[in-house]
């Protein structure tokens, strides 16, 4: 590691390990050598990320600033983040369905790609998701989830999403495929949810209500159900009341936020929804981030070539860091943040309104 600036070394005196990622960023520190094995050995020292007080003085600052309280701020912190445009991700997103959350490695699993399809299918079962039904899928992304729900399943979707270029995108996908009857995308909030549906979907959106918004976003989902109905929410969620790191909410999701899973299973509850089942998927998502690292570093020349000016050295320097920081993260032994998929009812289900095992998730379809 080199130090280039006086001002880089302040910056770590000062901020303590943002300090020395925000000085990496802009190019007055320089790390030789694999940028994962520094995390490792980070998460494997235990270091305090809450520990400075002058970072969670910043913190508290960027959440009055980017709170997403308003639709209008929620949309621009989503567009900040998935607006890059669909080249960008399809350089190292899985090729199915460029599925952007944590995949499912069951034994055997070889390829991303095996382990995304392996997701949509583990959630669709979960729900028991059939032919006919109707589905919402909370932040749908480029659709793969409500393409899959329909091919294998006969499920008729609607997903909603705040990024207005991935909806135009999709809807294009959808006339092209001749499915408008079958599927639609809203270009939406969460607090504007249309309808109420058989089941419910919502892969990684918890993380993007903020700390005053989970009540919200909860009763929403759970609004969004027909009573009986089932559905699943997959979220990114801490094992204990901990601050979301700064330099991800800052750099890479403005407005950000991660609740604990005892925060986000109180307000199911409150908001009438039977807790079934939880399954924490922490190691899935240290594996599903190993690739992507490793794609977008041997894609990093096409991926600069798309915009030069946008994808710079700086940014290059930053999403290495996420996308190897969150794979250490998931992977360490230490780690308080997990992935968790909460099967939920509306309402309790009746004696045989639901497998009484996991047995029915595993047979050979």
């Amino acid at each position: 590691m080199t130090f280039k600036t006086t001002m880089a070394e302040l910056r770590v005196i000062a901020f303590g390990h943002v300090g020395l990622l925000e000085s990496y960023f802009d190019g007055s520190v320089d790390v030789d050598g694999n940028l994962a094995l520094a995390f490792r050995a980070a998460m494997d020292a235990r270091f305090d990320r809450n520990a400075n007080k002058l970072v969670a003085i910043r913190n508290r600052w960027h959440e009055f600033r980017f709170s997403n309280k308003s639709i209008a701020q929620a949309k621009a912190n989503a567009r900040f983040h998935y607006a890059l445009g669909e080249r960008f991700y399809k350089l190292w997103l899985d090729r199915v369905g460029m599925m952007y959350t944590c995949a499912y490695w069951k034994e055997g699993t070889k390829t991303l790609e095996e382990a995304q399809v392996n997701k949509m299918d583990h959630v669709c079962r979960k729900v028991e998701l059939k032919r006919g039904e109707t589905f919402l899928d909370v932040g749908c992304g480029f659709g793969g989830l409500l393409f899959h729900a329909w091919e294998h399943y006969g499920a008729l979707g609607t997903g909603i999403n705040t990024t207005t270029e991935q909806v135009h995108e999709l809807n294009e996908e959808i006339a092209r495929r001749k499915l408008t009857d079958k599927i639609r995308v809203v270009d939406c909030d969460f607090r504007e949810m249309p309808g109420q549906y058989d089941k419910l979907l919502s892969i990684g959106t918890l993380e993007h209500a903020g700390p005053d918004r989970l009540p919200q976003v909860v009763r929403a989902h759970a609004d969004a159900l027909k009573p009986g109905g089932l559905g699943v929410i997959h979220f990114i969620g801490h094992v204990g009341d901990f601050a979301t790191e700064f330099y991800i909410r800052k750099h890479i999701f403005p407005g950000g936020w991660i609740p604990s899973l005892s925060q986000a299973i109180d307000w199911m509850e409150r908001c009438g929804l039977e807790v079934l089942d939880v399954e924490n998927l922490r190691r899935h998502y240290a594996l599903t981030l190993d690739v992507w690292a490793e794609r977008f570093d041997a894609n990093w020349e096409a991926i600069h070539a798309l915009d030069p000016a946008r994808f710079d050295e700086r940014f290059r320097r930053t999403w290495r860091t996420y996308l190897w920081s969150c794979a250490e993260m998931f992977r360490s032994k230490h780690s308080r943040t997990h992935l968790f998929q909460v099967t939920v009812s509306k309402g309790n289900v009746p004696a045989d309104g639901y497998p009484m095992s996991r047995a029915f998730l595993y047979r050979q379809p």
